[in-house]
């Protein structure tokens, strides 16, 4: 099944039920792309939690208030928890590790786009199923 998408200057995108997270987010008419530079903030603790955001390009290190970090990379989406289950602020912080090219994609647009592709839950499951796995099977309990 496809799903058509109109992309800025009318050009048409089909994106397939198979598309990644990411994918389905660069297509949104109203994604940004923004880059940043290494050591750079993406978001801070304790701003308004109003965007989702998925790497393009680079690494961006989300770092808990305990000291945890995650690690996201390309085709990774971030963020997403603190826009559907948060108070609505970022719990932690979002730093370029390298220098990054992030997609964002504001709160309201998000929750539609996975009202519109109830498959993108699934996504987002099995790349936090695959995060516990890796850490598991490391011993870590953050990277």
């Amino acid at each position: 099944m496809s799903h058509p998408i109109h992309r800025g200057g009318g050009l048409l995108v089909t994106l397939l039920a198979s598309s990644t997270p990411a994918e389905l987010l660069g297509a949104q008419i109203d994604s940004e792309m923004l880059t940043f530079p290494t050591g750079a903030p993406v978001f801070s603790a304790g701003e308004a939690a109003n965007a989702i955001y998925a790497v393009r390009r680079g690494i961006v290190e989300v770092l808990s208030p305990d000291g945890d970090k995650v690690c996201h990379r390309p085709g990774e989406l971030f963020s997403y928890q603190d826009i559907v289950w948060s108070d609505g602020h970022y719990r932690n912080q979002a730093v370029a590790r390298t220098p990054v090219e992030v997609l964002r994609l504001d709160r309201l647009r998000f929750l539609n786009l996975l009202h519109n592709h109830p498959t993108l839950a699934i996504h987002l499951i099995a790349q936090q199923h695959d995060r516990l796995r890796e850490q598991r099977t490391s011993g870590t309990c953050c990277y």
